[in-house]
């Protein structure tokens, strides 16, 4: 893959895997604000702009903010659209100078690039991937998500061979490699884990360690399962944006729980020092009031 030529390029976040419904749009917009939050600059690019769920989150976060009159902390945000070439080499290289134009634009003004892949094996999604400083890929804490990953023996949980998702990581960070010497720090977050310490929970922990030390991936513990995560998508919020937003929501114990998984998430995602001096429109920090 080619490499995006910048003047000085900015720390890229892929949330990537190849299964809907792990929360991997809700933790991109939760990483977003939290780093806004934090006072960096920062952008979004949407890889799945067919499905168009993190441009619809943002989307929906600016009709709020210009409804209530408020400011919230808000990306520079751009969509790629796949491209509709009968050749693959022909789409494959718009997709690719689409991407790197968006790159490019986004580098010019922010620190920390989030960037949202589809939930499918595409060109964009490995150029993506292949771009990834950070990789974070959510997974439902099950052996159902599991498999997205590796293979694994029904009766000992045993590891049996890696995934076509991660051998493409492996492919990816091969690329990256080649490319600049770079290095893809590859995080596995344990999405919607439950409260009970079950032993189908302590077999995926377990399993889930095995196939790290084997493949090459950090585990942190991702956000639980809970109804707030829904009610705000709808209005483009976040759980660092409650307070300011003023809908009327009280924070519980359970949602200052959610923010702590918010905030340790963002902990371990390695990141350069912040820069708070003359933030770009379109990039800027909220009032940092977490």
């Amino acid at each position: 893959m080619s490499s995006v030529s910048l003047d000085r390029r900015p720390i890229l976040i892929v949330l990537g895997n190849e299964k809907g419904g792990s929360g991997k749009s809700t933790t991109a917009m939760h990483l977003i604000i939290g780093l806004l939050r934090d006072g960096y600059r920062v952008g979004a690019i949407d890889l799945d702009a067919r499905q168009a769920t993190l441009s619809g989150y943002i989307a929906a976060r600016e009709a709020f903010v210009a409804a209530k009159g408020i400011v919230l902390g808000m990306p520079r945000t751009i969509a790629v659209v796949r491209s509709e070439a009968d050749s693959r080499a022909v789409a494959e290289e718009e997709e690719r100078q689409r991407f790197s134009a968006a790159l490019g634009e986004l580098s010019r003004e922010c620190e920390i690039v989030v960037v949202d892949c589809p939930g499918a094996d595409t060109y964009l999604s490995r150029l993506g991937h292949a771009h990834a400083d950070t990789l974070v890929t959510p997974i439902n804490d099950s052996f159902v998500d599991f498999a997205m990953l590796a293979k694994v023996d029904p009766d000992h949980h045993d590891v049996v061979h890696p995934s076509i998702y991660s051998e493409m990581v492996w492919q990816a960070r091969k690329a990256r490699f080649a490319r600049d010497r770079g290095r893809i720090d590859w995080i596995v977050m344990r999405n919607r884990l439950g409260a009970v310490a079950a032993r189908n929970k302590r077999d995926v922990g377990a399993t889930l360690e095995l196939l790290a030390k084997r493949i090459g991936f950090r585990t942190v513990k991702g956000f639980g399962e809970r109804v707030i995560f829904r009610e705000l998508f709808l209005q483009g919020l976040t759980l660092m944006d409650v307070r300011e937003a003023g809908i009327g929501i009280a924070l519980g114990m359970s949602h200052v729980a959610a923010r702590a998984e918010v905030r340790a998430l963002i902990g371990a995602i390695r990141k350069p020092p912040p820069s708070l001096a003359h933030l770009p429109a379109g990039c800027e920090s909220a009032e940092r009031a977490v």
